[in-house]
């Protein structure tokens, strides 16, 4: 999602919830008290799900059909996901005016996979299972466009107490969470936002630390959250059966959000020869220190570090690479520029912040590209005549080149039996290629086109010849020779004619 772009938001999630990828059905994790959960959760089990639909609230509807399985198989659109549709739709559009837009905190919950290392006898070293798992951020500010008031806090409490989910709640009263209004309304953008969750492994304290890294698809936001348990093991406390940590009376592990790491740029294209920003944003709870930002790039195997930042030093290893200024960077901005892009500058770029405590990352994708060049002419004047098209200066390797001809009040049709040359690559890196076609001619008016297809143009390149017909080049030709001919025969016969005498010639005077 681009920066500054806003989202409806989703009515039938009454705590904020965006749901991932892979997701069982309600039917898989045990029927109605799957549902049951949901529901109870969204209203603090003041409500039941067996309540008639014309009673039941509309927050509530659109969650009642339920999602797909993990076949992929969707469930089909019921009356609550019209309405949730419905909702959607007229929310987007008070959305559009940002003047009536508040500050308002919620709860944002997300479907996530916990992943835990294997230590059952005689697995393998470094395999890994997961679990399913809850991230419950605790009054995140989000932008209020009139569409929140159907979303109350989540109810740990209310959850079934058959197999529930690990369930996390993050406190981020000590940083930022600038993305939340896009995990908010991922559902009502028909988005699966991934989530997973890892435990991080501390060697300064003994206090356990989690880091959940959430990403929105389709170029959406990337955020990676250092959470730090707050509870101890206390005389009495409940403790989880898998993880020993202690629980809250609503059954979750309490955690508090430290150092968080965002790019709203996961993935970027441009132009060869142009300059580009890779986002990278963090925040950092008080009485950490910023000591060290780094960007590395990886490609095709090999590594190396573009831009390190540490307190009162810089060092660019990339001519022309750039953070923002130190003011910036001390409030979150780590974003790095680069001027006149080259091919050398493609790859996964890992922006790294190091704390006093913590260290997270964030990854931006960037791809080079370069537009082709057409040229078609008339190399092979005899019939038939072949035409060539050059396209030249491209990249990525990928190109599609299509052969058109199309005859005065004809529709346009492809034409097969085009050839090609070898491939060839500048010095730059850059691709070129030509192809070949042998063009009957037709009916005068006749043309051949050249299309091509790349994915740095947004519209297919197109460049066009005309082919004369046969006949008009039979009469052209006869006139010709015809015309040539004359002119000889009057050039030597010019030749011939003698010239007058001049003692022949004979002077006039007037008479007298």
């Amino acid at each position: 999602m681009k920066k500054g772009s806003q989202a409806p938001g989703d009515p039938a999630s009454g705590f904020g919830r965006s749901s991932r990828g892979n997701t069982r059905s309600e039917s898989e994790r045990g029927g109605g008290q799957g549902l049951e959960r949901k529901l109870q959760a969204r209203k603090g089990g003041s409500e039941s799900p067996s309540s008639p639909a014309g009673t039941r609230p509309p927050e509530q509807w659109g969650r009642a059909a339920g999602r797909g399985g993990r076949g992929g198989s969707a469930a089909p659109m019921g009356a609550g996901q019209g309405w949730c549709l419905l909702l959607c739709l007229a929310l987007s559009r008070v959305a559009a005016d940002p003047e009536e837009r508040q500050w308002r905190k919620v709860d944002v919950v997300l479907d996530c996979f916990l992943v835990e290392e294997d230590r059952h006898p005689g697995s393998l070293a470094g395999s890994r299972t997961t679990v399913e798992a809850l991230l419950v951020l605790r009054q995140v500010p989000v932008l209020d466009d009139g569409s929140l008031e159907a979303f109350t806090d989540f109810q740990g409490g209310t959850l079934a107490k058959d197999n529930p989910p690990v369930t996390f709640e993050a406190s981020v009263n000590l940083v930022q969470i600038p993305q939340a209004e896009a995990l908010l309304h991922a559902d009502c953008n028909g988005k699966e936002v991934s989530c997973e969750i890892s435990h991080y492994f501390l060697q300064a304290t003994k206090k356990a630390s989690f880091i959940a890294n959430v990403q929105v698809p389709g170029g959406g936001p990337s955020v990676s959250m250092v959470m730090k348990v707050l509870r101890d093991a206390e005389n009495g406390a409940v403790l989880h059966p898998t993880l020993k940590l202690p629980l809250s009376p609503q059954g979750m592990v309490q955690t508090a959000v430290e150092l968080q790491v965002t790019t709203q740029t996961p993935l970027l294209n441009f132009l060869l020869g142009s300059s580009a920003s890779l986002h990278c944003g963090f925040s950092v709870a008080p009485g950490l220190d910023l000591t060290g930002v780094e960007w590395r790039l990886q490609h095709k195997g090999h590594g190396q570090l573009v831009y390190s930042w540490t307190t009162g030093q810089r060092q660019a290893k990339r001519e022309g690479a750039s953070l923002e200024s130190e003011q910036l960077l001390l409030a979150g901005d780590a974003s790095l520029t680069l001027p006149s892009l080259t091919l050398k500058d493609e790859g996964t770029y890992i922006c790294q912040i190091t704390t006093s405590l913590y260290q997270a990352q964030q990854i931006v994708q960037l791809h080079v590209q370069a537009s082709p060049k057409v040229q078609l002419s008339l190399t092979n004047k005899a019939l038939p005549p072949t035409l060539i098209c050059n396209i030249a200066g491209y990249y990525p390797l990928d190109v599609t080149v299509t052969w058109i001809r199309e005859e005065p009040g004809g529709a346009p049709v492809p034409v097969s039996g085009a050839s090609f040359s070898s491939l060839r690559q500048s010095t730059a890196g850059t691709y070129s290629v030509s192809s070949f076609l042998k063009a009957e001619p037709g009916p005068e008016g006749t043309t051949y086109t050249c299309q091509v297809t790349h994915i740095s143009l947004e519209e297919p390149l197109r460049s066009t010849a005309w082919v004369a017909p046969p006949e008009q080049k039979t009469a052209f030709g006869v006139l010709l020779a015809s015309s040539l001919f004359l002119l000889t025969l009057l050039f030597l016969g010019l030749q011939r004619w003698p010239a007058p005498s001049p003692r022949s010639a004979k002077t006039l005077r007037p008479s007298r």
